[in-house]
């Protein structure tokens, strides 16, 4: 790879590999050491095409979903069965992987800044901004730039586009899924909430048993298919449709409340 040479978006690969290999080797612990991660479907990952490829996942928290995600692809492609045992995969990883990530969350200090030319390919939520409710226009260029990462390699992106379980889809993603055309592969996670705070920079639970499961690819019809169509095949890949819904029960509700309430006030940095 020429020292210089660049991506799609101007940044340079080798500082782009440079700071997928730091925070790929930082990070490596928080799901070998302080917690486990169990993986389900490394061979497929190992038998998609090298671009356009869209990952659609549910979301827990702000980072730790996404480096997770890194870890386990660049592994599975050098490999590892279902493992991200012995780290020296990142050394040589994938540098056309992407993920779809607020502006404001990716430009929120020094740490997302740098994380952000990991593969940041950031947008303006359009119904969301600084904590409150808005209503704007989609811009044009957010959707032209998730087709060029798509067209380019693998993104991974959150439809709900919120770390709230269980709310709808937001069509955006379908609409882009019906003009591009992309191989679509669901993840679906688990225990990350529980490890991690709200933004998975920092360790509230050790010896948590996390989980990704890499599902076959989506069967589109992408020419017949409606847009409602396609937001309730994602809502069922990533089971975050209402059927999955477990209702608790007051006391469960009470405990579970109480529990992350003690949880949050141990709190660990993330390289502790």
């Amino acid at each position: 790879m020429p020292l210089f040479k660049r991506n799609i978006f101007g940044q340079f690969l080798f500082l782009k590999k440079l700071v997928i290999i730091l925070f790929g080797l930082v990070s490596h612990r928080r799901y070998r050491k302080f917690n486990s991660l169990q993986i389900e479907g490394s061979d497929i990952l190992r038998n998609l095409p090298d671009r356009n490829v869209l990952f659609i996942s549910n979301h827990q928290t702000y980072f730790a979903d996404v480096a997770a995600m890194f870890h386990v692809f660049n592994a599975s492609l050098k490999g590892r069965n279902d493992s991200i045992k012995n780290v020296s995969y990142i050394l040589n990883p994938k540098v056309n992987i992407y993920f779809v990530a607020a502006g404001e969350t990716m430009r929120s200090g020094i740490l997302p800044k740098i994380m952000a030319y990991g593969g940041s390919v950031s947008i303006d939520r359009t119904w969301r901004s600084a904590g409150k409710d808005v209503n704007r226009q989609v811009k044009n260029s957010d959707i032209s730039n998730i087709g060029k990462a798509i067209k380019d390699g693998w993104v991974i992106t959150f439809p709900q586009g919120t770390t709230t379980p269980f709310r709808p889809i937001r069509r955006g993603t379908a609409h882009i899924i019906k003009t591009i055309k992309p191989i679509v592969v669901p993840i679906v996670i688990d225990g990350f909430r529980r490890s991690f705070d709200k933004k998975g920079l920092n360790i509230k639970k050790r010896n948590v048993l996390q989980s990704m499961v890499i599902k076959e690819p989506l069967e589109i019809d992408y020419n017949n298919e409606s847009i409602a169509d396609i937001v309730t095949k994602i809502e069922f890949a990533i089971e975050q449709h209402p059927s999955f819904l477990k209702v608790l029960s007051v006391k469960e509700l009470a405990a579970l409340t109480k529990e992350e309430e003690e949880l949050n006030k141990k709190r660990e940095f993330w390289s502790s």
